[in-house]
């Protein structure tokens, strides 16, 4: 399982919101290119469409892929009181041959993405991970070289954490303590659910860069 909320910021504020992440996570940020293709099942696979997404991380010598099938989100009047989605999601390496191989059982092409940023991952309550990347569309089959951004000058924004049935109301707590520290900059919540941008954004992030994330928001 893994909790998870989403959320964007411009462009022009993402150089604030990495100072104020290293100042809050105290760790390294990692670049991210990452090249993500989305499979769906064909008929032949069930009535129940079924999704997996592949993933390659280009930022590694040897490009590595991985497999993620994300499934449904848990529902009831728990989850909608809390401010974060919990879901199940399971995770396996792959090998190079691994799109091949999906064809084979039937799966089709839906769409595919590259994402290029940052990401911070560091442990405050549980393992969170927060990556900030420009969300980029293929104009030709696997071109990533030719990718174009799909919200020029906007930017996703997503904190994940790992969680299991015995564990998650406090990793949902975790998580959305963490969020209160990225408030003045950007409003997180669950995928799917439109927030916009915050209007104290660009008050905040100028605070940031005049003193390097001294200032307390």
């Amino acid at each position: 399982m893994e909790c998870v909320v989403q959320g964007i910021i411009e462009t022009q504020h993402v150089e604030a919101l990495e100072i104020l992440l290293q100042g809050l996570c105290g760790v390294r940020r990692e670049n991210l290119r990452v090249h993500e293709i989305c499979l769906k099942s064909g008929p032949n696979l069930g009535a129940v469409a079924s999704e997996v997404r592949l993933i390659c991380n280009l930022e590694q010598t040897e490009p590595t892929w991985t497999v993620r099938h994300i499934g449904g989100a848990m529902r009831g009047a728990g989850a909608e009181q809390i401010s974060v989605l919990v879901r199940t999601m399971v995770e396996s390496k792959a090998s190079k041959n691994v799109l091949r191989l999906f064809y084979a059982l039937g799966y089709k092409l839906d769409h595919e993405l590259l994402r290029v940023g940052f990401a911070f991952h560091f442990q405050r309550g549980t393992q969170i991970t927060v990556t900030v990347s420009s969300v980029n569309k293929m104009l030709q089959l696997h071109a990533t070289d030719e990718a174009v951004p799909v919200t020029p000058g906007i930017q996703l924004v997503e904190v994940t954490a790992p969680a299991t049935s015995e564990n998650y109301t406090e990793v949902v707590a975790a998580v959305s303590s963490f969020c209160e520290y990225l408030a003045p900059l950007l409003h997180l919540s669950k995928p799917g659910i439109s927030t916009g941008v915050v209007p104290t954004a660009a008050a905040a992030a100028a605070s940031l860069m005049s003193d390097g994330g001294g200032t307390t928001l």
